[in-house]
Order: C-alpha cells, then structure tokens, then sequence
C-alpha cells in the first residue's frame, strides 16, 4: 500500500487510536508492505493540519504505535517523509509557502518565498532527522516524496523550477536537492536500510518531467543510495494523474514504469487505478514492474490481498475509482469511502451480533437497501429484501450505463454476493403494499425505496417529447434523432449529455447555475467538461427552462429568451423523495426506518453509509 492520506491526524499531529487501528486494518489485510501517509519533516511543510508530521521528537512515540501494530499483523512497516513547498497555504502555515522559486502552486496561488541556500541546506538536515526519527520509531523502509507537485518535485521539474544557481538550470542541478537528502538519509540511516524515492515521471504540462527525463534524474539519487524507486504521475496543476478517476484505464501509469524499469537496475513500484487482484498479476508476468501499489483498492478493501491468496475475489469490494476520498480530505479534511462506510470509521463501525434475533424487512434492493440488509444478516437477524424490478441494484443499474461509470458493476456484484453470502432472502419482481407487511409481519421494515424523477412546473412539460433520464441512459426509441436538450447540468445531468453526445446526438445543456457540474469531484469535473468540450457539447449556463415545444424549448436568463430546437429534452434538474408507503406503514405500527433517498435525494454514498449504520444498530 502506498502512501495516501488519511488525515486521521490530531490538529496538533498527535496520533489517536483511530489512526493506529486505520494501519492495523491495512496491514492485517495481507500486503507485503504498508507505507504510512506523507509525514512532514518541518512545520512550514504541511499541507493540512490534520497531515502526519515527523518533524520532532514527540512525533517518535504516536509512529512507532503504528509501525508496531502493522509489524504484529505481519505488513513491513514504512513511512513517507515529505514536504509540501508551494504546494500548502499561509492560511495553514502562517507563513508564505516556501519553494524552489517565485512560481506559485498553480491551484492554490498565493506567494511564495524561493528557498536560499542556507534554507536549502536546513532543509536536507530535516529530512536526515525525520528519517533518524523513523528508524527509531520501527519503520523498516523510508520513502522521500519526490512525486506530486511537492517540494522534492518542485525542484526536479522545470515546470517550478527556474532557478540560476547550483539547485537549477539542467538536470544535474535540478536533481541537487534530491540528491543531497538521499545522501543526507542514507548517512542517518546505515548502509543496509532500505530507501525508496517516489517520483512523478510524467507530470502531463509543458515543461514537466517525463520518462526520458525522470531516467536520468533517477540515476542520479540511485548512485547516491536509492534502492527502490515508486513510479507515480502528475503535479499541482495535473491532479487527475495523481488520483485518477473512472475515465482513465486501469494500471494506467504501469507502462511509465515498465519503461523506467527497463531502464535501472533497482526494483520499480507502480502504482495508479489498480484495483483487482488479476491486474496486479499480469503486471507482474509482463515485467512491468517488481512491486505492486495499491493505494485506494486498500481504503475500499483492506482485505483484498488476503481474499485474493484465499481465492475469494467475488468478496472483494473493489475501488470504484469515484474519488469520494480525496474529495472528503479537500471538503471535510477526513478520508471517507463511498464503497466502503467504515474507512475512518474503524472503532464504531465494528460489527457485533445482534443480542436479539429480528425479522427485518427490507424494502428496496439499491445500495442503502442492499447494504442494510447484508449488514443486518451478518449480525444474525433474519432479513427479507423486496425489489420491484428484476434484478437488485438500483439507481446503481442505470449510474453504470455510461462507459465511464462501469465500475459501478462491481459494487453491484460485491453488495449481491454479500446478500448471497450472508443468507439474505430476495423477493424480486414484488411491488409491496401493507398487506405485503402484513402478511410476513416482521419485527422492523426499512424502507429504501429511493426517489422519483422531479419535473418542473413548465407549459409543455407533458409533451412527448420529454423524457425522463432513465431512457436517455437507455437510449430510448424517443430519443428521435439527434438534437437533444439536456435541463440541468448537475453531475446527473453532464454524465447524460457525454453519454449521448458518444452515441453521436447533438447536445445541448441548460443549467441555471453559472457553472456547470456541481457535486461532481473536483478531478472527475476537471476531465468530464474537457470530454463535453471536445464531444462538441454546447453549454448554456445562467439558463432556466420556460417553456417545452412540440420540437424544442423556450429558455431564459433574465434578460433574454432563447429557442432551442430539439427532438428530446432530458430532465435532469432532481429528485424527490419516493415515500409514498411510510405513512401506511408507520399507522399500522410498524418500527420502521429510512435510508437514502426517500428519505432525502442525495448520493450512493449516503444510502450507503446510513445502510451500514442502521444494520450495526437494530
């Protein structure tokens, strides 16, 4: 597992038991090795205040907890050291960032302070004692973040790097920096322990590194003592090949490292959107890379390497690549999971058997539902699924129709297997009513019935040529011909546009807001409106719907109206709650309980989260 932030941190930097049974779970799960999120060697080098910190002695003893437990579930314990440069704020510093030179972070702006050199100099000190401090806390292999935008790679790359003297100008210069805290490491830490560099080797910007460039700098910090080398991707102003979402291919950096591995002769970590088990493997056979990284598969699933060795990958609940838990780091400065409630979650989210045996109903097999009732029959209680349709799933069934959103599949496949697995018995094709209550007279019913499609009160709106979002998906027969209208340009409402806009229909989208995506994740948006752009997408923002003709719609901003022609509009402006059995069942008694999105139209995320909650509580 490479390092990837939790921020399970204290304000302070203080390491709580949260964060020790994070990394015990991680390594209990079966990797080889886990390496604990970036620790900051200096005060001005953090990022967040919840970020790990190295940077003094009262930092050894929160560390070694967990480097002790992930040795006692038998993982190697390593650890990251970092620093953030330009990459922070003075807002978290208080202080001007520091950096190579007076470029600032691209995304984060704001001044910055070039380093002389005699900051340069404190700086590789720094890294010397945070790597002396990790060796005395039981860390077995330390990693010097060169990748991602951060200080180390500030200084590599001539996107950040315009400096005139020994720390820049050519290859040899931009490496110095690097070179001399690899040195400056393998002086604090002996000559048989193991140093691993992590870099960006494409950084996808003019002026960035890329593989040929990134040889040459690697052979460099390995004549100074590196041993192992990570292959990552990407910089400040490139994020999506940081974290890549559901556009981009599986293993999508592995031939960035098989090329480099062909290259030098140490052992090469990749890492990027690997999520199964069987990738993992044909990486290995193809030679691509020594070692395997991953990061976000293991927030999803910590046990994915101990079901794979078992044969068990039906059980495996795979990363859907959604970005959910970098999002919640940027929005919420704690890591969440949309596949997996319990990241974070460690302590209260452990499951206990249920003291008293239930008759639990459940109505509604979406993810909230299906995610209730498994977690209810792991407990012990007896659960009963009613879905109307014919297969389980949910809104999950028709979020997976774009060719992007095909991840969802798995989720889908991991929540029916569980359901199978745990002895949850389905009722499909059965729309209920109160005497369907009646009649299996449970002790509880949940409803997760979810929501139905909103429509606004327009003149026209009636009309044929409307349709709801499902058939769009579907690519209904109504679609007509080519020329489409999406309303509303949410995260709903972009995922149709592209949607038809690959299946060749001409789009139009009308959003009231003066952007377009909101909700989506920052890095999934960044690339979704590059596709909208390129699929010839037209974009009307600070447009509201009138009126719906016969072949199109009347919009407006206020100031002027506008007719669109079209052969389809598409509603994507929300949801509403679908509640319409809870009043029946509360007056007939019931203790009943609702998740999702009857209860309010919000994400999977939320159905999912409320289901895991709910089925460790009745």
């Amino acid at each position: 597992m490479p390092g990837l932030a939790s921020f399970l941190i204290e304000d302070d930097g203080t390491i709580t038991d949260k964060t020790v049974e994070h990394y015990r779970l991680r390594a209990a799960g079966g990797p080889a090795m886990v390496i604990v999120e970036a620790c900051a060697v200096s005060p001005e080098g953090i990022v967040s205040p919840h970020q790990a910190r190295i940077y003094d002695d009262r930092f050894i003893e929160g560390l070694a907890r967990i480097a002790a437990a992930m040795k006692a579930e038998g993982s190697v314990p390593a650890v990251q050291i970092h620093h953030g440069g330009r990459q922070t704020s003075a807002k978290v510093i208080n202080q001007q960032p520091v950096a190579p030179s007076p470029l600032p972070c691209p995304s984060i702006r704001g001044e910055v302070t070039p380093l002389t050199i005699e900051g340069i100099e404190i700086l590789v000190r720094q890294f010397g004692d945070a790597a002396a401090r990790a060796v005395e806390a039981g860390f077995e292999l330390i990693e010097i973040h060169g990748a991602h935008g951060y200080l180390v790679n500030q200084f590599l790359s001539r996107f950040s790097n315009i400096r005139d003297d020994a720390y820049g100008g050519d290859i040899a210069g931009r490496t110095r920096f690097a070179e001399e805290i690899v040195r400056e490491v393998r002086n604090r830490v002996g000559q048989a322990f193991p140093i691993s560099f992590k870099i960006s080797a494409m950084e996808f910007v003019k002026d960035g590194l890329d593989v040929d460039e990134s040889i040459q700098i690697l052979k460099i910090l390995i004549d100074a003592s590196v041993d192992v080398v990570q292959v990552s991707a990407g910089n400040d102003a490139t994020p999506e090949w940081i974290s890549q979402p559901m556009f981009m291919q599986k293993a999508c950096l592995a031939g960035y490292a098989g090329k480099i591995k062909k290259a030098l002769n140490v052992p090469i970590m990749t890492v990027g959107r690997i999520n199964d088990p069987l990738v993992a493997d044909e990486l290995i056979e193809k030679g691509l890379a020594d070692l395997i990284c991953i990061g976000r598969g293991l927030l999803a699933d910590p046990e994915m390497p101990k079901k794979a060795k078992e044969g068990r990958l039906d059980d495996i609940r795979r990363c859907i690549a959604c970005n959910t838990c970098m999002e919640s780091i940027f929005r919420k400065g704690r890591i969440e999971c949309l596949v997996n409630p319990v990241l974070g979650r460690e302590e209260e989210m452990a499951f206990h058997p249920a003291k008293t045996r239930k008759k639990v109903m459940v109505i509604g097999a979406g993810p909230g539902g299906l995610n209730v009732a498994w977690v209810a029959a792991r407990r012990g209680h007896d659960v009963h699924l009613f879905e109307r349709q014919s297969e389980v799933g949910g809104q999950l069934i028709l979020g997976s129709v774009s060719a992007y959103k095909k991840e969802l599949l798995n989720l889908i496949r991991f929540q029916k297997r569980q359901i199978e697995r745990f002895g949850v018995t389905c009722h499909l094709n059965q729309e209920v009513t109160k005497d369907t209550i009646a009649l299996h007279s449970p002790d509880v019913v949940i409803l997760a019935t979810g929501s139905i499609p909103a429509f606004p009160p327009v003149e026209g709106i009636d009309k044929p040529i409307v349709i709801p979002v499902d058939q769009a998906l579907n690519h209904s027969s109504r679609m007509g011909s080519k020329k489409a209208v999406v309303i509303g340009g949410g995260a709903i409402g972009c995922e149709v546009a592209l949607h038809l806009s690959e299946k060749g229909c001409d789009v139009t989208i009308v959003e009231m807001l003066p952007k377009i995506g909101a909700r989506l994740e920052s890095m999934t948006k960044k690339i979704f409106i590059r596709k909208l752009v390129d699929n010839g997408v037209a974009i009307k923002t600070g447009f509201k719907l009138i009126m719906v003709e016969d072949n199109g719609v009347v919009v407006a901003n206020g100031k002027e109206e506008v007719f669109i022609e079209a052969d389809a509009v598409v509603i994507a402006v929300g949801s509403r709650p679908d509640d319409r059995l809870y009043s029946q069942i509360k007056e007939a008694g019931y203790e009943i309980h609702q998740i999702g999105d009857c209860l309010e139209p919000r994400s999977a995320k939320s159905a999912i989260y409320e289901g895991a909650v709910l089925g460790r509580s009745i």
